[in-house]
């Protein structure tokens, strides 16, 4: 039995509250594998960020990448971010990541890769902050 050889690639997770995104390239990032997302795999706008709609979205981007040799993946999980956005992930993320793992894939390096902001614009809500 002769054992294959690991190709790595990396899955690129971005995950808000509106949607769920998994890109899958080569361990460079340049060349796109596969691509899946809560909106290919439901008709219903808010069922977009599902775990349902997250574990979907990275069966088809894993099929893609698996048909160009793909058996090892780098997890790399991105929120929304920047100077307003949540730096939580979304509900799909962790749904994303366990559907990979359960295609057979093997895991590295699972990494947050969230956008902070070191001093940019001033963030919304004027003056006294937003009041509730």
């Amino acid at each position: 039995m002769a054992e294959e050889k690991t190709r790595w690639g990396v899955a690129h997770i971005y995950s808000s509250f509106n949607n769920t995104i998994i890109h899958i390239t080569d361990i460079t990032g340049t060349e796109t594998l596969g691509v899946g997302s809560g909106g290919m795999v439901v008709k219903a706008h808010r069922m977009e960020s599902s775990p349902t709609a997250a574990m979907n979205a990275a069966k088809r981007a894993a099929e893609q990448a698996k048909e160009k040799g793909i058996n090892a993946l780098h997890i790399k999980v991105k929120a929304p971010g920047g100077h307003n956005g949540p730096t939580s992930t979304g509900p799909g993320a962790n749904a994303a990541v366990r559907a990979l793992s359960r295609l057979g894939f093997r895991i590295g390096i699972i990494e947050d890769v969230t956008a902070t902001p070191t001093d940019g614009c001033r963030k919304k809500g004027g003056k006294r902050g937003r009041r509730v």
